[in-house]
């Protein structure tokens, strides 16, 4: 059974500065034309950052789109040319204050495929050593060590919503070294 879909005609809706919006008219594997909405974006990283074997750092900040306080790993997108590493970086320094001794990637994986081409790449980091924080202009951002029996709670009682969060603990609990 076939089943790619062809680019038929490109439909840019808008271009921002973190992410974009298609509508592309697209042909389906049996010669009709279809629609689909989607949102492109450039990739991001995220890090499980360990202290020490027991203890990973999340940040807490205000997400405007769901309205509430969430309890994430450090995490961002990428800027162009800026090599995953080098984003995992930047993005634990400014979001926590630490520089990783060591960064080993975990997973990669699509948040949202169904509408949404964006690929977000994990890694974890250990060895780390205390920098200053220094956020964008536009975040605010607190950081707390917590064990990782204690993130693993979050995420059963649904303090936890954030899907790079959840994958990256079960992952981890997973492959645990």
């Amino acid at each position: 059974m076939k089943l790619k879909e062809k680019l038929h005609k490109r439909v840019r809706i808008y271009s921002g500065r973190a992410v974009g919006f298609s509508a592309d008219h697209i042909v389906l594997p049996d010669g009709n034309i279809a629609k689909r909405e989607y949102l492109e974006h450039p990739g991001a990283v995220a890090v499980l950052p360990f202290v020490d074997k027991k203890n990973i750092i999340l940040v807490r900040q205000y997400r405007y789109p769901v309205g509430k306080i969430t309890y994430e790993i450090p995490a961002g997108k990428l800027s162009p040319g800026e090599s995953f590493v080098d984003c995992v970086k930047r993005e634990l320094e400014e979001e926590t204050g630490y520089r990783a001794g060591r960064i080993k990637k975990l997973i990669s994986y699509w948040p949202t495929p169904a509408f949404s081409n964006e690929l977000l790449h994990i890694y974890e980091a250990d060895g780390l050593v205390k920098t200053r924080k220094n956020p964008d202009e536009d975040e605010f951002i607190d950081s707390k060590i917590v064990s990782l029996k204690e993130a693993m709670s979050l995420v059963v009682s649904g303090k936890i919503k954030d899907s790079k969060t959840i994958i990256a603990l079960l992952y981890r609990a997973g492959n645990a070294a």
